[in-house]
């Protein structure tokens, strides 16, 4: 739990200091990419404390494709084929 705070903590410096010089597009797209980074380190840990190397797979596998989501989203956004929207804008 501490270590999921701690990295919660770290991603709003990093996205605070990132936000000084960018475009709304690019902070859209920083803040869809951390999030989706967010998720996936909660699953990877999740999949740590799997009670079977199954479910561990399953979980990591997870982790893998909503972070590869999010890479693709963020791309998109920079590269003006997805919407930037007033949530990707504000990292909800």
């Amino acid at each position: 739990m501490m270590r999921i705070l701690a990295q919660a903590a770290a991603s709003v410096a990093f996205l605070a200091l990132a936000a000084c010089n960018n475009t709304p597009a690019e902070q859209a797209a920083e803040n869809v990419e951390e999030a989706a980074e967010h998720q996936s380190d909660i699953l990877e840990d999740q999949a740590d404390n799997a009670s079977n190397e199954m479910v561990e797979d399953m979980l990591e596998n997870h982790a893998d494709a909503i972070e590869e989501q999010g890479e693709r989203q963020a791309d998109a956004i920079e590269n003006g084929t997805a919407p930037v929207t007033e949530s990707a804008i504000n990292g909800m």
